[in-house]
């Protein structure tokens, strides 16, 4: 059914790099979400209200809750599809974290009104009869539940879209949760106890839960991520694939929604390099890294000495000591000035976060210990933090 789907509403499926393209994964999920959810709101609401159990109107305001959600990943998916402008030179690729972060608010409250309400039956239980319609319609409910769960994780597999893989989660939860009001009416039929309201209770749990998972899928690349590791490897790789460069670090990645990538790093290159090749080799792998991952690239020239015997050796000093302080530290950008009497290293240390020393006694700690090596060596250090 999701490959039928896909067929008939989405030209060009297997270019998912194209924005467009992923725009109407975007709509073909939501539209889907709104109808499904819409259409079980419905049904089930009219069960709760033949039945009398509150912990099937719950489960039917969960679907519309659900509608909703979808509502805003369509209003999301359609902005974040907007080109970029004066004002927005990014794009507005995050408009689809933004709508994740509304319609987590909307699933949370949702959750507390209905736990509001499970409580209330709990303390004013209502008699209500076992109705085989109504068992029938929430089992009817599961399955089409997990339909989605699968249709959104497929969806958002193919686009690597949170939107889409939160709502795939919040569909399994839906499952879980409608499974347990319909295990509460089989324990009133068969065995005469009433769990109407704690099953109304458990449901609001998952909603809530779900809301919460939602909030903190959607926030995390609004706040800045670290980019995945086997993309900084394959940036880096290729980078190291021109001979003339010899090391990179700084490489930062930023995210403005995906297909919106903005890739920028320090290449190091040999001081006695001619500055207008260098340049052009440059401009090179700045091409090079556009047409791989269609983003945006900016990469800064070092300098720096190559074979020469006095400043290997005073870099292999630095990075035997660091190494024996911790095996994460590194250093860059590494420099030597001087005379015989004293000679300067100047080089940037980088720190990993939580570090067990603070940055201040990191510092004299490399600095003691390099002076103890040579006491000629004057080490002038800047932290860093690592960035990938």
């Amino acid at each position: 059914m999701t490959k039928l789907l896909i067929r008939l509403f989405i030209k060009d499926s297997e270019n998912t790099a194209s924005c467009e393209v992923r725009k109407r994964y975007g709509y073909l999920g939501s539209f889907t979400g709104i109808a499904l959810n819409f259409l079980l709101f419905a049904a089930k609401l009219m069960a709760g209200i033949l039945s009398g159990a509150i912990s099937v109107v719950a489960d039917a305001f969960n679907n519309l809750s659900d509608a909703g959600a979808s509502v805003m990943t369509f209003i999301g998916f359609k902005m974040a599809g907007m080109p970029a402008d004066s004002d927005h030179p990014y794009g507005h690729g995050r408009m689809e974290y933004v709508s994740g972060l509304v319609i987590s608010f909307i699933i949370m409250m949702m959750g507390f009104e209905l736990a509001k309400a499970s409580i209330d039956s709990i303390i004013s239980p209502s008699e209500d009869e076992f109705s085989p319609i109504a068992f029938g319609i929430l089992l009817a409910s599961l399955c089409i539940k997990l339909w989605m769960a699968l249709f959104n994780r497929k969806l958002g597999r193919l686009i690597d879209s949170s939107a889409m893989k939160a709502a795939a989660a919040d569909s399994l939860s839906d499952c879980i949760s409608t499974g347990v009001v319909a295990a509460a009416m089989l324990v009133r039929l068969f065995f005469g106890i009433t769990l109407d309201g704690y099953a109304g209770i458990i449901v609001a749990i998952f909603i809530f839960c779900t809301g919460i998972g939602t909030f903190k899928e959607s926030l995390t690349p609004l706040l800045g991520t670290v980019p995945e590791k086997q993309l900084v490897e394959d940036i880096h790789k290729t980078v190291m694939s021109y001979p003339q460069i010899v090391g990179v670090h700084d490489l930062m990645v930023h995210d403005y929604g995906v297909g919106r990538m903005v890739i920028s790093l320090h290449a190091e290159v040999n001081c006695t390099m001619d500055f207008i090749a260098a340049h052009e080799l440059i401009d090179l792998i700045e091409d090079d890294l556009k047409q791989q991952y269609k983003s945006s690239v900016t990469i800064h020239m070092d300098p720096v000495a190559v074979n020469d015997a006095e400043i290997d050796k005073a870099r292999a000093t630095v990075e035997k000591i660091i190494k024996e302080l911790d095996e994460r530290l590194t250093i860059h950008d590494f420099r030597m000035t001087g005379g015989t009497s004293r000679v300067n290293l100047i080089f940037d240390l980088v720190v990993p976060y939580k570090f067990k020393y603070s940055d201040a006694l990191t510092v004299e700690m490399v600095q003691n210990k390099i002076s103890h090596a040579d006491e000629r060596y004057n080490s002038v250090i800047t932290v860093e933090k690592p960035m990938c």
